[in-house]
């Protein structure tokens, strides 16, 4: 067993949390027809970011507005398959007054539908896409949910299942741990630390432990 010490945990939430990726992906392939994208090649590198950063890759800044809302609105027509990833309610409850926020690159309407479907609880801090002006990659989201707790972000762990999010928690500077849920291990190296998923996480005096 292992122990990363930290103030405060700060999550990611689809992926991480929540799995909603048969919802996604089923309307992301909608909507690359509509639009004449490869849906294969647009979630490709769509886990983790903000859906109208993902959008900005591929469309003319002039229609990445009406392009996201499209998306989101094929998003929001649907809530089956969204699921509480294993271990997260055993290891919210085990944190045991430990401050905690997430960081999501969803909306806050997103987020509102996703984890109460899953039966996620919603802590006081929250940072959704339209809190912070870059998404991750940049550290903003991370940074801004360590100051609205009032710990200092070397002094978080920073939980994520993606590339772009452990990206973000790294230049936070928080300690980084991965999960497996949707990416392979080679894909999550730049995390401080991986795991398969969160029954392999539970909270410790001062951090959190790690099982195999």
């Amino acid at each position: 067993m292992v122990t990363l010490p930290c103030a405060a945990v700060l999550f990611d939430v689809d992926g991480t949390l929540v799995d909603s990726t048969p919802l996604v992906e089923r309307a992301a392939r909608v909507w690359a027809v509509e639009y004449g994208l490869d849906a294969d090649e647009f979630l490709s590198g769509a886990h983790g970011r903000r859906t109208s950063d993902r959008v900005a890759d591929f469309l003319p800044a002039g229609q990445v507005a009406a392009a996201t809302a499209r998306l989101d609105a094929l998003e929001a027509e649907r809530t089956d398959g969204i699921t509480a990833l294993p271990g997260v309610l055993a290891l919210l409850t085990s944190l045991n007054g430990m401050p905690w926020a997430l960081v999501t690159s969803m909306d806050k309407e997103q987020l509102r539908v996703r984890t109460g479907v899953a039966g996620v609880p919603l802590p006081p801090v929250v940072v959704t896409a339209e809190d912070v002006a870059r998404g991750k990659p940049d550290p903003s989201g991370y940074l801004l949910a360590a100051g609205r707790l009032g710990v200092d972000p070397s002094a978080c762990l920073v939980i994520e299942d993606a590339p772009a999010g452990i990206a973000a928690g790294r230049a936070a500077g928080a300690t980084v741990l991965a999960v497996a849920t949707s990416h392979d291990r080679a894909e999550l190296t730049g995390a401080h630390a991986i795991v398969p998923d969160l029954t392999h996480v539970a909270g410790a005096p001062g951090g959190l432990r790690l099982t195999r």
